[in-house]
């Protein structure tokens, strides 16, 4: 088998429906396989993969024992040459891994790729290619200094390629015999950093993590986890432990990098509690479908009141500003859906997505809060 995609999934049921139904259309045609590890989710999702997932492989864990070991329960029983770590608050388009994977049988010397990320407005998201981070680099992108230089790879355009530092594990292709070589996600990460640490690892072991922009995919970012205390102490602890393991010989550093990662950690936090979105207003409601039976069961929402048909070709227009767009999968198809929000982002404009065959809608207005999901 050429390809094996391994889903983690921790208690975001919607958002992994909907990953998979992307996730089934862009293997199609594909010598590939699904597999989703549930760490032990509380909300049923083992459930539906069970029920709406046939073809899908599942694992359930009876723990959740974070990133790095659900991913490696996922890999152990992957058959694929090539394995795709991906996240369950993503979309794919349906030519995004096999353009991936194409791109990736091309490297001889392949560690990890990448590929460009947008969130739920359409932007891009600059960690979709990133540096080795260095102490200095993270405290200054934490308090708003630099514009991410230091930390992100801002000489490779978001469209463009080349190689990066470190790759972000909502969306990694690597063989699988070189994962094992290297040694994997470590499993002293808990959650935040296992990316860091296996793109450093490719590295040391000289091969070459690389950023391709010519495949796009929405990343929603942050479904499963809450800005607490606890997220902080993982967060910077992850740090911690991968400079801890990569430059142990630097004694003299480790006094530096505890008060550096405190006075991280703490500013982060404030950051994050005194930061306000401005909720963005919407001037019409658009519906992209050709289902009455869609249209009536949102107009039945409230917030859809007020809610108008719109065609594709009206939509690509690009004068839309200050619009809600529903769009319809069983309308448009996913290279579409991520090629408008690309096209009217930066104008107002909110977005949400409804699967094919369910009853909710998806979305999320900021990439640093979590997503919604609207049901009926």
């Amino acid at each position: 088998m050429t390809l094996s995609v391994v889903i983690l999934n921790y208690n975001v049921q919607f958002f992994l429906e909907h990953c998979l139904y992307s996730v089934v259309k862009a293997t199609s045609g594909m010598d590939a396989e699904i597999i989703v590890v549930d760490n032990a989710s509380p909300d049923g999702s083992a459930e539906m993969v069970r029920e709406k997932f046939p073809q899908v492989k599942l694992i359930v864990s009876p723990n959740n024992d974070g990133f790095s070991a659900g991913n490696n329960l996922g890999i152990a029983e992957a058959k694929g040459r090539y394995i795709c770590l991906l996240n369950p608050d993503t979309i794919l388009g349906e030519q995004t891994l096999r353009k991936a994977l194409e791109k990736a049988q091309s490297l001889d010397r392949l560690g990890a790729l990448g590929i460009k990320m947008i969130d739920g407005t359409g932007s891009f998201l600059p960690e979709s290619k990133r540096k080795l981070p260095l102490i200095s680099a993270a405290l200054k992108k934490v308090i708003g200094l630099g514009g991410g230089r230091g930390y992100y790879q801002n000489d490779i355009h978001e469209d463009e390629e080349g190689e990066v530092g470190v790759l972000v594990g909502a969306f990694m292709i690597f063989l699988k015999e070189r994962y094992l070589e290297v040694g994997g996600l470590d499993e002293s990460y808990f959650m935040y950093g296992e990316d860091i640490d296996l793109s450093y690892s490719f590295t040391k072991a000289g091969y070459v993590n690389y950023y391709y922009g010519s495949a796009t995919m929405i990343h929603y970012k942050g479904e499963s986890t809450a800005k607490d205390k606890a997220y902080w102490n993982r967060f910077y602890g992850a740090m911690e432990i991968f400079y801890k393991k990569h430059f142990p010989n630097k004694a003299w550093a480790q006094g530096f990098l505890k008060m550096g990662l405190f006075v991280l950690k703490h500013i982060a936090a404030w950051s994050f509690k005194t930061k306000k979105n401005k909720v963005l207003p919407v001037k019409q409601h658009y519906l992209l479908s050709e289902q009455l039976s869609l249209r009536e069961k949102l107009e039945g929402l409230s917030e859809f009141e007020n809610l108008s048909t719109l065609s594709k070709s009206r939509a690509f227009d690009g004068a839309l500003k200050q619009c809600m767009l529903v769009m319809d999968t069983s309308y448009m198809d996913y290279q579409q859906i991520i090629r408008l929000m690309q096209e009217l982002k930066n104008s107002g404009n909110r977005f949400r997505i409804h699967p094919k065959r369910t009853n909710f809608i998806i979305g999320s207005d900021y990439s640093d809060k979590k997503g919604e999901v609207v049901q009926w």
